[in-house]
């Protein structure tokens, strides 16, 4: 078995504790893949990921083992079980800024008729009131052409899907937990030391559950008390929304968690992976 990290954040050097990744030694008895992939002012997107985490499956099935997609990312398991049409295309940041300072300037109608103008096709397909998307859409239109956007492309071999869910008062305590471990358990000092080397808080790494929080703690606008309060009522929140994200997906199996522990449900996820994968057919496009 070999563990492929499904979570954003995770993906960032240096942020450990905050995205609660697999320790060394849980590394050293289980391979795992998709983390630490890049630093945190770097680009990196979905499209990325699944360049990466699509090597890693290759490797582990010529390796003959069981892969296990873990975390808590829908768009990214959904790349992989499902198929998503991701944008490949290169990324070019001075072209980016100019386009970004341009929209300041001359405004997004303007940006809008050039994309029409020059590419028609990527023009239909891109929201003209998204500033964001008119941008990357204009881009990719000078790197790359009028190209269509690719086709679906995800695993092309069996998934399953084990869904693994607790009563949520207790799932609420087990987040309430987590909070405080962290933010006692060394997220401060580790916030701060990130700090050092990134000091723009609007990376997309720091939005990660309890750095936030951290940062009120070292800023001085919250007590330690009153950060974990607020980080495990922010954790509360993005958990029902991903609670809402998949309930939406069609295919999962669900595994009840006891309300302490949970190792024997995880150990019961195997089999019935195994058992679900020896009669699937591949629920994604190639």
């Amino acid at each position: 078995m070999e563990v492929v990290s499904a979570d954003s954040r995770q993906v960032y050097r240096g942020f450990d504790i905050g995205t609660a990744k697999a320790t060394a030694a849980e590394r050293a008895a289980v391979p795992h893949h998709g983390i630490d992939l890049v630093d945190a002012d770097a680009p990196f997107s979905a499209a990325d990921w699944r360049r990466h985490a699509l090597d890693a499956l290759a490797g582990i099935a010529a390796r003959g083992r069981l892969a296990i997609l873990a975390g808590g990312t829908g768009l990214y398991l959904r790349a992989i079980a499902r198929g998503l049409p991701l944008d490949e295309t290169g990324r070019d940041d001075a072209l980016r800024a100019t386009l970004e300072a341009r929209l300041g300037t001359e405004g997004l109608p303007v940006l809008v008729a050039e994309l029409r103008r020059i590419a028609p096709g990527i023009a239909a397909a891109t929201d003209p009131a998204n500033h964001r998307r008119v941008v990357r859409a204009l881009e990719r239109a000078h790197l790359g052409g009028d190209h269509p956007p690719p086709p679906p492309r995800g695993y092309p071999a069996p998934v399953a899907w084990i869904g693994l869910r607790r009563e949520i008062v207790e799932h609420d305590r087990a987040i309430e937990e987590r909070a405080a471990a962290q933010l006692t358990g060394g997220l401060l000092a580790e916030t701060e030391a990130l700090l050092r080397r990134y000091p723009d808080r609007s990376l997309r790494a720091w939005s990660a559950m309890g750095y936030r929080e951290a940062f009120s703690v070292l800023d001085g606008t919250a007590t330690l008390d009153e950060a974990i309060a607020a980080d495990a009522a922010r954790t509360r929140a993005f958990a029902r929304r991903q609670a809402i994200w998949f309930r939406a997906e069609p295919g999962i199996d669900w595994i009840d968690l006891p309300a302490t522990g949970g190792g024997e449900a995880l150990a019961r996820a195997l089999p019935v992976a195994e058992a679900l994968l020896a009669g699937a057919s591949p629920r994604n496009p190639a």
